[in-house]
């Protein structure tokens, strides 16, 4: 599920965005479960966030990663697991309503727990994939 983009109109012709309500989380976390994956995307046009709600299943887990760029908001919206914060720290309980940051360059896993566990992500767009160019050489 996707949200859609809409603007409104006003007297002088079209006008910016409309602030409005995209989804209801609770909903989307107790819909029949899906194996794991997104449950929602962000997608609006001329956005500058990116959003995300997750699910994984009973024991589902993102492995250890480190995000180089990113920090990203992280909000557990069902279920629970465990933060896990690299080799030399302990992990951390996660619990429905528990706010994580995670600043970019941070180690950093996820675990669900028994019931499954499903969260809401919002972080910076990603830059689009560009092709650099070279100075000194043409197109083949």
């Amino acid at each position: 599920m996707t949200s859609s983009s809409a603007s409104g109109s006003g007297p002088d012709g079209p006008a910016g965005p409309d602030p409005r309500v995209l989804c209801d989380t609770r909903a989307l976390a107790g819909a029949p479960p899906v194996p794991a994956g997104a449950l929602w995307k962000l997608a609006e046009s001329g956005r500058q966030l990116d959003a995300n709600v997750i699910r994984l299943a009973p024991g589902g887990r993102i492995a250890t990663h480190t995000e180089p760029l990113l920090d990203v908001l992280l909000l557990v919206v069902a279920g629970d697991g465990v933060l896990g914060k690299g080799a030399s720290q302990e992990p951390e309980a996660l619990t429905e309503g528990s706010l994580l940051w995670l600043p970019h360059g941070s180690t950093r896993s996820i675990t669900a727990g028994d019931s499954g566990l499903a969260y809401l992500t919002v972080h910076r767009r990603r830059p689009g994939m560009q092709i650099p160019s070279y100075a000194g050489t043409s197109p083949a």
